[in-house]
């Protein structure tokens, strides 16, 4: 019975559902990223290497080795270094396309905090702090003005 209760606390304290919202969005963004960089940035790029497939890059240790009849006897041993070429890149893609999204909903998310914009609504929590600064700035001035007296 105690293992129970233990997961009715967790379920009801909002882990269970955090984490659930959590990887909900996150399978979103995935999807997200994966169009942009698919369907946006990989033509031009594809454009700049016509023809070259890195998968078909490898470095040949030994040949494949056939018997008179034309049957492979050993198989061809080789190193995919194409295929660590792209995935690389793939790396180096996807990495930049994220930064790119993270930096424009931050510059979003700075927008909407900030209280002297009154373009984008901005939240009460954020009204009632910025209205508590004010107050300690005017303050603050008011008790060094009242010291050099």
């Amino acid at each position: 019975m105690k293992l129970i209760q233990e997961f009715k606390e967790f379920a009801i304290k909002g882990n269970m559902i955090d984490m659930a919202v959590g990887i909900i969005i996150g399978a979103s963004f995935n999807k997200v990223i994966d169009v942009l960089v698919k369907q946006v940035f990989m033509p031009p790029l594809s454009l700049l290497s016509d023809g070259i497939h890195f998968q078909d890059k490898v470095w040949v240790l030994r040949e494949a080795v056939n018997d008179a009849s034309g049957v492979v006897v050993a198989e061809q041993i080789s190193i995919g270094y194409g295929a660590l070429i792209e995935a690389f890149l793939d790396f180096i893609i996807i990495g930049f396309t994220v930064f790119i999204v993270v930096k424009f909903m931050n510059r979003l998310r700075n927008k909407s905090q900030d209280p002297k914009n009154k373009t984008v609504v901005t939240p009460k929590d954020i009204q009632l702090l910025a209205g508590i600064t004010d107050l300690l700035e005017e303050q603050n001035a008011m008790l060094k003005g009242k010291m050099k007296s």
